[in-house]
């Protein structure tokens, strides 16, 4: 279960440096726009979605991957249930899946303190309403 905590702090060190990294930027100006004078805005808009700036773009980028982390953090909780359920009075596989769901439990908790802090960087002051 090292193993789960070390992939925890692995994954939220850079998802907290790409967060710094892009509330770094200068929240609004004119430069910060993906849409420049020279572009077809039509052909850009549709292959971002109808996003116009780097921040609106890495918020949702970032959404996504706190989004599918919550999952795999779901589908670890089901995993240790169902591993509990079917334990049997044997107590290395009951002690496993507490392991499992402490751990799970706690990434969630992570993920959601994230995404929290993700939307309250990336959205403060540029108008995009949070997720």
């Amino acid at each position: 279960m090292k193993y789960l905590s070390r992939l925890s702090t692995a994954l939220m060190i850079p998802i907290l440096a790409a967060t710094m990294f892009v509330a770094s930027f200068p929240i609004a100006s004119a430069q910060n726009d993906l849409i420049g004078p020279g572009d077809n805005p039509d052909l850009v808009s549709q292959r971002t979605g109808g996003i116009g700036s780097f921040r609106e773009l890495a918020l949702v980028m970032l959404n996504f991957f706190l989004s599918f982390l919550g999952f795999v953090a779901v589908m670890f909780v089901i995993y240790a249930g169902i591993l509990y359920v079917t334990a049997g009075g044997e107590e290395d596989k009951v002690t496993s899946a507490k392991k499992i769901l402490t751990y799970a439990g706690l990434g969630l908790i992570l993920i959601l303190l994230s995404f929290a802090l993700v939307n309250t960087l990336l959205a403060a002051g540029v108008g995009v309403e949070p997720a």
